[in-house]
């Protein structure tokens, strides 16, 4: 078998006619066997495919791989961020470098097998002397987003009356043919996002283009066979509500890959910390525990679960991505007021993050009944709770065993850990947090707090002066949260009282606002 020669940046430089390139030995080849020879190779080198995308391992990625392995056009079809649309953009990395054309052709022809009847021409008047120009495989890409606008001249093509006029040719001429974004996408990946927008009538026009590979253009006998990867996305929404993919096209689009999102926390940590854009100024300022980057996760898990948040049209990635810088941003704001060199994320910081939730979450009738910001607030606090028994002793076990009566031996000898702080807030006492207190001032209220530094101590003996203080404050969020005390958020600080005291001391409009934080 002869091994094919790879055309690099290197030996294209001496090719710059029809017939040096006949003289290099190149073979034209289809891009989906262009495609499907290098993705064999990276297998064989165990090379990654994509790079960059997180948790699709062992599910979708493998599914592509097949999808070009078949030579299929594909159709990824999943909620919003879900990374569709980075996964198509990376199958240029299996392009060939560089390809060779014939300079001038508006749709990429290949030299040894021309398609437009301009190469053809040009070929036919210069012969071996037909001047070729190489490509990157980073030009040969297209991407179109489907929305009710678009017309078949767009993404096909149309006749010009202007290049009509200027070449002095009728319109019976199919040089005067104006040429959309997908016959300029000939040997390349073509992307259509939002299938299920196109129109009907507009997707109709694609049949040909799938099942044969070539062009009709305003009733010319114009024969165009195309050499395209088509891959489109679609949303789940829109294919059952805005929308709807024709039939027949679906019919014609070989590979229908799911996508979905991180299956884990791990896996969601991985991919904000990838696509977060944090600068050097604000990684030397501000310090980031794991505990609140997986608190900013937690929430967006809450929120694919939650019944006030429409489930079809999905959470993005993207809401945990701005909302870890929307964290970052807000304890370096607090910095810069209190002068202070370092700070951290404290758990107060996360009240910077609302704005991340409610741009990204639709919600259902009940979740606007509740409103935005009250939705968001529920699904921070409800992260809170689920990663707080990942630290600390369940609050909820031990009110289980407090209301079964008359307590063992072992039981006697597990205490609430959690008595002495319930205890000192039952005293009538309070703890007042503002979210521009300097980290000091923080610290020293956070030890007021009886039995808080101890508990902190008890379970994480090498937490140094910072990381205990983050853990104070979380442990006062976290028994809010399981209603041990009471948590109220105000405009410029948060509140921490005994449940009961809070109860009996409000006014109307304060009462619901406690029970709604409670809840």
């Amino acid at each position: 078998m002869v091994k094919e020669k790879r055309f690099t940046k290197m030996n294209i430089q001496k090719i710059k006619t029809l017939g040096e390139l006949k003289a290099s030995g190149y073979q034209p080849k289809s891009i989906k066997e262009e495609i499907r020879q290098n993705l064999i190779e990276r297998l064989k080198n165990n090379d990654p495919t994509f790079s960059g995308i997180v948790g699709y391992e062992d599910t979708v990625i493998p599914d592509v791989e097949r999808a070009l392995l078949s030579k299929h056009n594909i159709l990824f079809l999943g909620l919003r961020g879900q990374a569709k649309t980075t996964m198509a953009r990376q199958m240029t990395q299996l392009l060939d470098e560089y390809i060779p054309v014939v300079r001038g052709s508006e749709i990429n022809d290949d030299p040894l097998e021309p398609t437009s009847r301009y190469a053809q021409e040009e070929i036919a008047t210069h012969g071996d002397e037909t001047p070729i120009h190489w490509v990157h495989r980073s030009e040969r890409y297209g991407e179109k987003l489907a929305t009710p606008d678009v017309s078949v001249a767009d993404l096909i093509g149309d006749i010009d009356p202007i290049k009509a006029a200027n070449l002095k040719l009728s319109f019976a001429d199919d040089r005067v043919i104006h040429y959309g974004i997908i016959p300029r996408s000939n040997r390349g990946i073509f992307v259509i996002n939002e299938l299920p927008d196109l129109q009907a009538r507009i997707q109709v026009a694609l049949f040909n283009i799938l099942e044969e590979g070539d062009v009709q253009i305003r009733g010319f006998k114009l024969r165009l066979p195309l050499d395209i990867l088509f891959v489109f996305t679609a949303n789940p929404e829109d294919y059952t509500n805005r929308g709807s993919i024709v039939t027949p096209l679906k019919d014609r689009i070989e590979s229908q890959i799911l996508t979905h999102y991180p299956k884990s926390l791990e896996n969601a940590l991985e991919i904000t910390e990838q696509e977060a854009e944090i600068s050097d100024e604000q990684k030397a300022k501000v310090e980031v525990s794991d505990l609140v980057k997986r608190l900013i996760e937690q929430v967006a898990f809450e929120a694919r679960e939650s019944e006030l948040v429409d489930k079809k049209s999905g959470v993005s990635a993207r809401l945990t991505i701005s909302a870890l810088e929307n964290a970052i941003s807000s304890a370096e704001r607090r910095a810069i007021i209190n002068k202070e060199k370092k700070t951290q994320v404290w758990i107060s910081d996360l009240a910077g993050i609302i704005p991340s939730i409610t741009g990204k979450v639709e919600l259902v009738y009940e979740g606007e009944q509740e409103g935005p910001f009250q939705v968001a607030m529920n699904l921070v606090d409800k992260a809170i709770r689920t990663q707080f028994i990942q630290y600390f002793p369940n609050p909820d076990s031990l009110k289980k065993r407090r209301n079964t009566g008359k307590p063992s031996m072992e039981e006697k000898k597990d205490d609430n850990p959690y008595r002495s702080i319930t205890g000192w807030f039952d005293k009538g006492n309070q703890l007042n947090l503002s979210f521009n207190t300097s980290d000091k001032e923080k610290m020293m209220l956070l030890y007021n707090v009886d039995g808080l530094h101890a508990l902190v101590k008890k379970f994480f003996k090498g937490a140094n002066e910072e990381q205990a203080a983050l853990l104070m404050e979380f442990v006062l969020h976290g028994l809010a949260s399981y209603s041990l005390i009471s948590k109220k958020m105000l405009e410029s600080k948060v509140e921490f009282k005994d449940l009961v005291g809070s109860m009996m001391n409000f006014d109307t409009g304060d009462f619901e606002e406690e029970f709604d934080e409670e809840a």
